[in-house]
């Protein structure tokens, strides 16, 4: 993997692994989120699937500032069914445990501060818990809404800080959303832009260009024939979808988007997060659904 690769795979997974802090921060807060993704068998012969299970607390403090406590886990199952030149029996299961904590000040009529501090596992837990399995991470930011007006509004401007890619640097984050039409809105940021057509109450269709990705530590070192060791794999995507939601009752809702990426490439790397390895990097179809509970 050359140099210019490396960084343009690794500046991927960082804004892959902001995307879950960026839709959080941009829209009220889910109380409770169950998700499945699907990214069926590729030309790698490589097939990756996700379970997500989110829940938040809120708990109001004084008139219009807001504690969050909430965690997030993600078990992935990797599938590689190609020939290597190593026991993949190591690469079957992650899992990725968020415990989130938040502090939203309203310092004004419409904009808040919003600070979020994330201790991680991600980790395949083959063996006891190690250093590696651990990180922190954080997110600052501000937000600006307009609400119940012809045309509302939200911006969203901040940066995180994730320690677990390879690139570990404060990245930006940049969202706004806005209701140019009756029927119609759209999103512009990073990590994710998109636009959405609102039919009657209870039906949205949405079209997205997204980043996804996760890092996690191998507790059980993989080995090369060159004799180059990967402690880590990390996993990132750009991807184009459509997508469905439907509101069953007040502030819950079913959803489904199909997609496909334009970029993918799922990594092993060394001690110093150099990539040493290509697991998968062709194309392939992207599958997502699931059930929110919103504020």
């Amino acid at each position: 993997m050359t140099g210019r690769n490396r960084k343009k795979t690794a500046l991927v997974c960082a804004m892959g692994m902001l995307y879950g802090i960026c839709t959080g921060f941009s829209q009220t807060p889910d109380v409770v989120r169950a998700e499945y993704m699907l990214m069926p068998k590729n030309k790698s012969d490589a097939q990756l699937s996700r379970f997500k299970l989110l829940v938040n607390f809120p708990i109001g403090v004084g008139d219009s500032n807001n504690l969050v406590f909430g965690s997030e886990y993600n078990r992935l199952a990797y599938d590689l069914q190609k020939e290597l030149p190593f026991s993949s029996a190591g690469l079957k299961q992650f899992h990725i445990l968020d415990v989130n904590m938040a502090y939203v000040w309203k310092f004004s009529r419409r904009w808040r501060f919003i600070g979020v501090l994330t201790p991680r596992l991600a980790s395949t837990l083959t063996a006891p818990l190690e250093n590696g399995d651990f990180s922190i991470n954080a997110t600052i930011g501000f937000l600006k809404e307009k609400k119940n007006v012809d045309k509302p509004e939200m911006l969203v401007l901040g940066i995180a800080y994730n320690s677990t890619v390879a690139l570990r640097i404060p990245l930006p984050i940049v969202y706004y959303e806005k209701r140019f039409r009756p029927d119609w809105s759209f999103v512009v940021g990073i990590p994710k832009t998109g636009i959405k057509y609102h039919f009657k109450k209870k039906h949205q269709f949405q079209s997205e260009f997204i980043f996804d990705g996760y890092y996690v530590n191998l507790q059980s070192n993989i080995v090369l024939p060159n004799t180059v060791t990967a402690s880590s794999v990390s996993s990132s995507a750009a991807l184009v979808t459509l997508g469905y939601q439907y509101k069953l009752a007040k502030n819950t809702f079913f959803y489904g988007y199909v997609g496909h990426t334009v970029f993918q490439d799922g990594v092993l790397r060394d001690s110093d997060r150099n990539g040493i390895f290509t697991l998968n990097d062709d194309l392939g179809l992207y599958f997502r659904t699931g059930f929110r509970v919103g504020l």
